[in-house]
């Protein structure tokens, strides 16, 4: 079975229960999706459930689908990390050994003297935090002395929020690519720099800009993202998939504000005629409601994204296929605010499927979906991942 589109929806960090090596990594009992249907009382998804999410294993609130629609089965991730470069790189067919650097006590003194003897600017804040929040937080003060606002989260980051109307956008990103060189090999490794920049006088003022800008660390080797491209066919990224793959590999780039704006530019995107694959990611689920530890928000989000599925179905073509999954977990009752080392669920659904779907073996490596889409328009597989394409029948 050939198909003349795929798109891969990308759930950010919706786990579906502790992987096998989640212990490496400091997390126990670690449950994303099982977790936040406790904590809703079940979670109301009947178009996931439709497809067959509960096949996978059963979440509360959601049935099992007697006769799912889609192939359902999880992914486990095989690479030495669990953060969202690392999850999206191994999707698309790459291996990752060495783990981005994450820094949850803030960055070494070293560090950051280096950033003040730079940019001859004090650095403060130095913290895992909300860019909304600490804005708000340290914005006042930065407008008083003329510091840099420099903070990190969970993942692999090292940001940079500035007040344009002090901290011009040409210096602030000049201060950025200078991090960006002193931090791509050990001991630091970070997988992103990113500039914040934002306007306002007070606290309460204060706004960001659309003049962020991001400085990533390219993949280290071609993706299956590259290999399509190559080929001649379309790589449309959609959301933050460009930052994460530095642009590489990506015929198109459309921007997203949100997990219903990525859904709304998605579903106008299958309106269109194209030849390869588009690739969103829904950020929303990580970054408001995982790092903030906000179960009850987080299941409604989901809910929402489960209320958009129906338009999804009816835009996409005969020879359309959906790959919908995720690139880690993030458990909202957990402790802390990183990422948890989960499996990751995997659902296949096209209107080929006349008679539904089933359930396919255990994907031991994200790589198998990307390997799916090479060996499906026949471009170069990669080295990692094993395709399951002839199992959709």
């Amino acid at each position: 079975m050939a198909f003349k589109r795929i798109h891969v929806v990308v759930m950010d960090s919706v786990g579906i229960g502790e992987a096998p090596d989640a212990a490496q990594f400091d997390d126990f009992d670690v449950d994303t999706l099982g977790h936040i249907a406790r904590e809703k009382g079940g979670l109301k998804m009947p178009n996931m459930a439709m497809l067959g999410l509960s096949n996978i294993r059963e979440i509360a609130g959601v049935p099992v689908a007697d006769k799912p629609q889609a192939y359902f089965t999880k992914m486990q991730e095989t690479s030495a990390g669990k953060d969202t470069m690392t999850g999206h790189w191994e999707i698309m067919g790459l291996y990752i050994d060495t783990p981005f650097r994450v820094f949850p006590d803030g960055f070494p003194d070293e560090l950051i003297k280096k950033i003040e003897d730079f940019s001859g600017r004090k650095v403060i804040g130095n913290k895992p935090a909300s860019g909304t929040e600490i804005m708000e937080e340290l914005g006042e003060e930065q407008l008083a002395t003329g510091a840099l606002i420099v903070y990190t989260s969970a993942d692999s980051v090292l940001q940079i929020a500035a007040n344009e109307e002090l901290i011009p956008l040409e210096e602030l990103y000049r201060i950025c690519e200078y991090c960006r060189e002193i931090t791509r090999d050990e001991p630091y490794m970070l997988g992103r720099i990113i500039a914040r920049p934002f306007v306002g006088k007070t606290a309460k003022t204060f706004e960001r800009t659309a003049n962020r800008h991001d400085y990533a660390l390219k993949p280290f080797d071609k993706t299956v993202m590259d290999h399509l491209k190559d080929g001649g066919l379309d790589s449309i990224a959609i959301g933050k998939i460009s930052d994460i793959f530095d642009d590489e590999g990506v015929t198109r780039s459309i921007r997203t504000k949100s997990n219903m704006d990525g859904m709304d530019k998605f579903i106008d995107l299958l309106s269109e005629d194209f030849h390869g694959m588009s690739f969103l990611n829904l950020v929303d689920f990580d970054a408001l409601f995982g790092h903030r530890r906000d179960p009850i928000g987080y299941g409604d989000a989901l809910e929402a994204f489960d209320a958009r599925l129906p338009e999804v179905f009816a835009n996409m073509k005969e020879d359309d296929l959906l790959l919908i999954t995720a690139d880690h977990g993030n458990d909202p009752t957990y402790r802390g605010t990183d990422h948890t080392r989960e499996y990751v669920p995997l659902l296949a659904y096209s209107k080929q499927f006349k008679d539904g779907g089933k359930e396919l073996d255990l994907r031991k490596t994200f790589a198998d979906l990307g390997a799916t889409v090479a060996d499906n328009f026949k471009v170069k597989i990669p080295e990692y991942g094993e395709s399951f394409l002839n199992d959709l029948k």
